[in-house]
Formats: structure tokens, sequence, C-alpha cells
């Protein structure tokens, strides 16, 4: 049996599906989770995008919204359209490669997607990250100190550049033993991939 690594980035709408409902599907089939926090930003860049597609495309951005409403009913999540889009995650996700391999990652990962839409605060602000680790016994100025440190920007960017190389094109995509399955849609099928 093989892991599931989750990839993820903090902005995405999907990815907060994906990262609330992972947790107890992996459980019942006994499959591991790795968490992979990158960035889209340079992904979008290099197709030309200056921004995330549902801004680009405004079409496409009034179904999303509507698609996120009708997925977080029928899974039971709460959500608020953040009144900013995309937020910047860029902290949040080097404190995220912070603690990767700790037991606090996965909660954390899930309290900043509801931080940001469930509860419409602002992830890119220190303030919201301290309370996080701080409801979660961390020790928020050291670990928010350990994501900003050379190592970690560095640890991010390399991630960011393994999501490339792995094709990855979109957010949440989830990787078992080099195949790819991309969106919140695809996450039972990767969880049946690394159970088979």
């Amino acid at each position: 049996m093989e892991s599931v690594e989750l990839w993820f980035e903090f902005a995405s709408t999907y990815s907060y599906l994906a990262v609330e409902r992972i947790g107890p599907l992996a459980a019942a089939r006994g499959v591991a989770v790795t968490w992979r926090p990158f960035l889209l930003g340079p992904i979008f860049r290099a197709q030309g995008w200056n921004d995330s597609p549902f801004n680009v495309y405004p079409v496409k951005g009034r179904y999303m919204w509507r698609d996120l409403e009708r997925l977080c009913a029928k899974y039971g999540l709460p959500f608020r359209r953040p009144s900013a889009f995309p937020r910047n995650g860029l902290l949040a996700a080097r404190v995220a490669c912070v603690g990767w391999r700790e037991p606090w990652c996965a909660d954390f990962v899930g309290r900043v997607y509801r931080a940001n839409f469930a509860d419409d605060r602002n992830i890119a602000d220190v303030s919201v990250l301290s309370d996080v680790l701080g409801a979660l016994g961390q020790p928020a100025a050291e670990v928010l100190a350990r994501g900003g440190a050379p190592e970690t920007k560095e640890a991010l960017r390399r991630q960011t550049e393994r999501a490339i190389e792995f094709g990855i094109f979109g957010a949440p995509s989830c990787v078992v033993g080099g195949e790819l399955f991309w969106g919140n849609d695809r996450l039972e099928d990767a969880l049946a991939w690394a159970a088979r």
C-alpha cells in the first residue's frame, strides 16, 4: 500500500474541500497522507496568467463560487466567500513546510483553510497564523520564525519545482507512486489507487 501525497495551495478553493475530506477517507482505507504545500503562482505565470483563472475568466469564477457553495453544503462544511480572492498563502505554506512531518500539520492546514474560506480571515496576517498555531499548542513566534528562515523558503521553492516536475498544473492534486490525480473530485480515486 502506498501513501497519498496531497499537493495543496492555500489560495485554492477546491483544496479546502480536499483537505477537509482526506483525513477520514484515508483512515478508512488505511492510507497515509503526506502534506505537500506548494505555490500555484509560478505555475500560472508559466501558462501566461497573472491571477487565478477564476478571476481571469469571470464566467468560470461565478460557476466556481456557486459550485463551492453546493459542495460545502453537500459535505457539511462551513463556507463564507472570502472578501479578497486569492489571498496570499505564502507564509502559511512556509509554516506547513516547517511542520509537514509533525503531528500538528494536518490540523494547521485545515484551520488555515477554515480561517480563509469559513471565517473570511486574512491568512497572510501573522496574527491569524499565530492564533492558529497557538490553538494547536505550538510556540507561534518560534514556528513563524522558522517559516521565514532561508532554508524554509528554499524548501518551499524546491517543493514547487517538484510539483512542476510531476506535471501538476492545479490544486488540489494527489500523487500516488507517480500517478497524478487532479481535483477534489478525484480524491477517492487517488485513495483507491493507493490502497489497491
